[in-house]
């Protein structure tokens, strides 16, 4: 099976030609800050992004004969785990979700490509938005506001698979607690294969990130609502996308802030140890939602590559579970495994309603 994974991020849309489970072409294509600068929301970057894969892919010599398309799925609302099939109900959504993000630009490329292609599929898996919460972690202090997760269900459950297989165990029958440390952090409880609890890592819960403010005291946070010092665009790019170590320090590269600690930055120190803090924090609060039951701790995202921010995290949750450190994220391969699946009749893609 001949299978295109496009993964759109951040400041990169990431592309991978499979044969099978197989890579045979695997491309960052990069997005500076100047080219993006441009479009407003980021459902305005689809001309922009689909035009260069496909220059990409043409330019690669890579022929459009793809059995699938898989891309990452958006945060139009919230669905149960799984493989689904691109549909005109899941675009509509996609562009009118009320959370918006460059990941939702992963089914409306894989859309617009595989519709080109003759038998072609279109599909995504495991959006940010899959919740599998338990009754009891929606409810919040207000009944006006329902808790909700926007998490990376993708890089969480595959490396849950991964250290499952890993152990000759399934991970359907493993009590888990991962965190997946990005530009957000997320983290969630796996309960024998379900994620009963994890936090919304976009907008507004959780510890501090490179790039989000994570939970902020309410009662401030309404009172600056109302300063008129800001507009709600301003605001809540200060929840998400100007905030967390940007805020603070000016930057989100942890290699930058890494140079300044060892230089001898005590603010820049200050902030990091906050942060490692704070996440420490919210993966100790999971341990109560699994009654203490943890078979082990997974750590993984873009800094479980930083010995900084591992080593001091290890310090602070070690006596919980054993921690296992899977650094980056595994989504290319984890959406291509998930294609092949549904391709190979191993697993039915669900109908988006």
């Amino acid at each position: 099976m001949y299978i295109l994974v496009i993964n759109p991020g951040s400041t990169s849309t990431k592309i991978a030609v499979y044969e099978d489970v197989k890579p045979v072409m695997l491309r960052t294509i990069r997005h500076s800050v100047e080219e993006l600068s441009h479009f407003k929301e980021a459902t305005d970057q689809y001309e922009f992004r689909r035009d260069l894969v496909i220059n990409e892919l043409k330019r690669l010599e890579i022929p459009f004969t793809f059995d699938a398309v898989i891309g990452r799925g958006g945060l139009a609302k919230p669905v149960a785990g799984g493989v689904y099939t691109i549909n005109d109900k899941m675009l509509d959504d996609t562009r009118h979700a009320v959370h918006k993000h460059v990941c939702d630009l992963g089914c409306i490329i894989a859309y617009d490509i595989a519709r080109n292609i003759p038998n072609c599929k279109a599909f995504i898996a495991d959006p940010g938005v899959v919740d599998e919460l338990s009754p009891l972690a929606r409810i919040s202090g207000s009944p006006l506001m329902n808790r909700i997760c926007i998490w990376h269900a993708l890089n969480q459950r595959a490396i849950a698979r991964r250290f499952a297989n890993e152990i000759g165990r399934r991970y359907e029958d493993l009590n888990l607690i991962i965190c997946h440390l990005g530009g957000g952090i997320s983290i969630a409880a796996h309960d024998h294969g379900r994620a009963v609890d994890a936090n919304n890592a976009l907008d507004g819960e959780g510890p501090f990130s490179p790039e989000r403010a994570g939970s902020l005291p309410a009662a401030d946070l309404v009172r600056l609502c109302y300063s008129g010092k800001y507009t709600e665009q301003e605001l809540l790019k200060r929840i998400s996308g100007q905030a967390g170590l940007i805020a603070h320090l000016g930057t989100n590269d942890m290699k930058e802030i890494e140079r300044r600690i060892a230089g001898g930055d005590k603010h820049a120190e200050l902030i990091v140890d906050a942060m490692i803090y704070h996440t420490a924090k919210c993966i100790c609060a999971e341990a109560a939602v699994l009654y203490g039951k943890i078979d082990a701790i997974l750590l993984t995202g873009g800094m479980a590559r930083e010995e900084y921010v591992v080593s001091r995290l290890r310090q602070r949750i070690g006596f919980l579970a054993p921690t296992y450190c899977y650094p980056g994220e595994d989504e290319l391969s984890a959406l291509a495994h998930n294609a092949l699946a549904v391709l190979r009749g191993e697993r039915e893609a669900k109908e988006y309603t």
